[in-house]
């Protein structure tokens, strides 16, 4: 049977001989009437409250997947880089190696000029070494910067959960 608070002000008892007071009865009715009152509506707030959560929770799953869409994503982007700077430095390498055979081919035959030739390839060679060193800094770099961007996506998905279970 469910009751609302105007049936229970509404309520009327037979009065017998020596029955209840009426006006006792009225006021009691009443109270009850007023406290079933404000219980439906904390209920009606509090089912607004887990609409609003539920809403809210909705939020947080959606951006949790974003960012671990990001996630992956900028994993992926990494791995790429790596493979692109490793086939940067083998084709430099490789580059080097086979400008480094036509000039020491170059200068068996001309033996007249072997030594200009020789501090040629040494001086070639640092200047390689020295930009292939600078281009594995440059993407050693960029992936400790990527790493501390996930690391501070880490740190917001663990504040997430965190308020989540909490």
């Amino acid at each position: 049977m469910h009751l609302t608070p105007k049936e229970i002000q509404q309520q009327q008892f037979r009065v017998k001989f020596r029955g209840f007071d009426v006006h006792e009865v009225d006021r009691f009715l009443e109270q009850v009437s007023d406290q079933m009152e404000l219980m439906l509506r904390r209920i009606a707030e509090l089912e607004d409250e887990v609409k609003r959560l539920k809403l809210e929770n909705k939020g947080f799953k959606e951006r949790e997947e974003t960012f671990k869409r990001a996630m992956l994503n900028s994993q992926k982007v990494l791995e790429q880089m790596k493979d692109n700077a490793r086939k940067s430095a083998e084709v430099i390498i490789a580059d080097a190696e086979v400008k480094a055979e036509r000039m020491l081919n170059r200068a068996h035959n001309r033996l007249a000029q072997l030594h200009e030739d020789i501090a040629e390839l040494k001086r070639q060679r640092m200047q390689l070494e020295v930009q292939i060193r600078s281009v594995l800094e440059a993407h050693t770099k960029l992936l400790e910067l990527s790493k501390e961007g996930m690391d501070a996506l880490d740190e917001e998905d663990n504040k997430l959960t965190f308020l989540r279970n909490g």
